[in-house]
């Protein structure tokens, strides 16, 4: 009930940050590329970059949740990784131009949002008459 809770609250800002996780998962798979070295320098690079993040973002006095910090981490690690992983596989911009995986990842994108609004409408049901249970 907790994750129902969570993505039916969930604000735009959010949701797209999960529909790029949602291609992400969806695409890596197609291209993966065993190599240690795409993961190592991925780490790495999510490393650097994630410590940056921390001291440019941390407000002095208030402590940062945890997921804040997994996701400044994280998001160096995908970028990273993603792009060694579509490097010279013809891809324009992020999109790739093979039918099967470009629908694969619009068809995660569009899962991420009926799930999120199906979240949504349950716990508008939840919600006390009168009580806005669901910020946009």
């Amino acid at each position: 009930m907790r994750v129902i809770s969570y993505f039916g609250k969930l604000r735009v800002p959010k949701l797209v940050l999960w529909c790029y996780l949602a291609w992400y998962a969806t695409i890596v798979p197609f291209y993966f590329d065993p190599s240690p070295v795409v993961w190592l320098s991925a780490v790495g690079i999510s490393a650097l970059i994630g410590i940056a993040l921390i001291f440019a973002t941390k407000v002095p006095g208030q402590a940062m949740d945890g997921w804040t910090k997994f996701r400044l981490f994280l998001f160096p690690f995908c970028v990273s990784s993603y792009s060694a992983l579509i490097k010279g596989k013809g891809f324009v911009l992020l999109f790739p131009t093979e039918v099967r995986p470009l629908l694969a990842g619009i068809g995660a994108c569009v899962a991420m949002v009926v799930f999120q609004r199906a979240c949504r409408g349950i716990v508008g049901r939840w919600a006390s008459p009168g009580e806005d249970s669901a910020p946009a």
